[in-house]
């Protein structure tokens, strides 16, 4: 994975702005949901059957109240640098969710380039957070299907979808250049 730390902190800045005012940033009214608290949030990361380099990634809000989680989930890996970028290219804003309701999310882990090979890390643990300043879970390469460890090089991710299925069409039609959904 390369180092991208003005990349990361600009995401990161842009997240938490994002989630302060959610109203300004979706055209939603002032009575927007309020930010999900981390504890009413339940994260879960597993391994595709498509593909070992894709992880697929679901929230579910467990409260009884609709909450807000960023657009796109925060995606780490072990001790590296910066975090997967969203696939769309979009602005950050907030995500709704109902109560007692799930949205999913597909991480790609190694970008299909002629680099990949000779310049991927393996790290022993992933980090998927649902809102940027949240801790987050982490999820160890074994669980993940990949004892080993979780090949990583220039990561993406999609935004929230519907569902799982949803999330893994727009991985494909982002990665291979035909991607035309944003949400």
């Amino acid at each position: 994975m390369r180092a991208r730390p003005v990349t990361a902190a600009t995401v990161t800045a842009l997240a938490l702005a994002a989630l302060a005012a959610p109203a300004a940033w979706t055209g939603a009214s002032a009575a927007a949901p309020p930010r999900c608290a981390e504890k009413d949030l339940t994260v879960r990361a597993e391994p595709s059957d498509e593909s070992a380099d894709v992880l697929k990634l679901s929230v579910r809000n467990d409260s009884t109240r609709a909450c807000l989680v960023d657009r796109v989930p925060t995606v780490t890996y072990g001790e590296l640098d910066g975090a997967a970028l969203p696939l769309p290219t979009v602005p950050h804003a907030g995500h709704t969710l109902a109560p007692h309701s799930t949205a999913y999310a597909a991480v790609l882990s190694v970008a299909a380039t002629d680099d990949a090979d000779k310049e991927a890390r393996t790290v022993m643990s992933v980090n998927v957070a649902a809102v940027p300043d949240h801790n987050g879970r982490t999820f160890q390469a074994l669980k993940l299907g990949s004892p080993t460890g979780v090949r990583v090089w220039e990561p993406v991710t999609t935004l929230w979808q519907s569902s799982p299925e949803r999330a893994a069409q727009v991985l494909q039609e982002e990665t291979t250049g035909r991607g035309t959904i944003a949400a």
